[in-house]
């Protein structure tokens, strides 16, 4: 269930303090990695990083790989992408975050990856019901049933160019 805010849709990410951004990078977590421990993340990781089902990838910014800004773990369902989860670092959460945008950025790295794969950007997930508006109004997500929503394509598309085209 993704429970996450969608803080702010930003071109990389932004300081909050300076108001500087940052290029990002996003680089897939193999088992075994060292940096990712449980004490800093509300999910375990380590499961998600040793389900051979799914894919972990982190948000670092442009030569700074050994700092995690964020985590997503997705599946390739072979018709779209489905993301599991999404966590921003303990120190990019909450009214004191220092960098706004970590969401969105593993976001929209999800509906890019479903376009390489041929998914026309598709990408679903089951949102937590409170935050079920919320994805609507910021990510342009679409109710699919229940909980279950999904990112189209305009909608996708429209993430990417935030993000990536630079």
């Amino acid at each position: 269930m993704i429970d996450i805010l969608i803080d702010r849709l930003t071109n990389s990410i932004r300081n909050t303090i300076s108001g500087d951004q940052f290029n990002t990078e996003i680089i897939q977590v193999i088992v075994g990695e060292k940096g990712i421990t449980k004490k800093d993340w509300v999910f375990d990781w380590k499961n998600e990083i040793n389900d051979t089902n799914r894919e972990v990838y982190k948000l670092v910014i442009v030569n700074n790989e050994k700092i995690t800004q964020g985590l997503i773990s997705i599946t390739d369902n072979n018709d779209h992408i489905f993301m599991n989860l999404i966590e921003s670092a303990k120190f990019n959460k909450g009214k004191n975050k220092l960098y706004e945008g970590v969401p969105g950025n593993l976001v929209a790295f999800a509906c890019r990856l479903s376009f390489e794969k041929g998914y026309d950007g598709v990408v679903s997930f089951i949102a937590k019901t409170k935050l079920v508006s919320h994805y609507k109004t910021r990510l342009g997500a679409t109710i699919f049933h229940g909980d279950q929503m999904f990112i189209d394509t305009p909608a996708a598309l429209k993430l990417i160019r935030q993000y990536f085209n630079k």
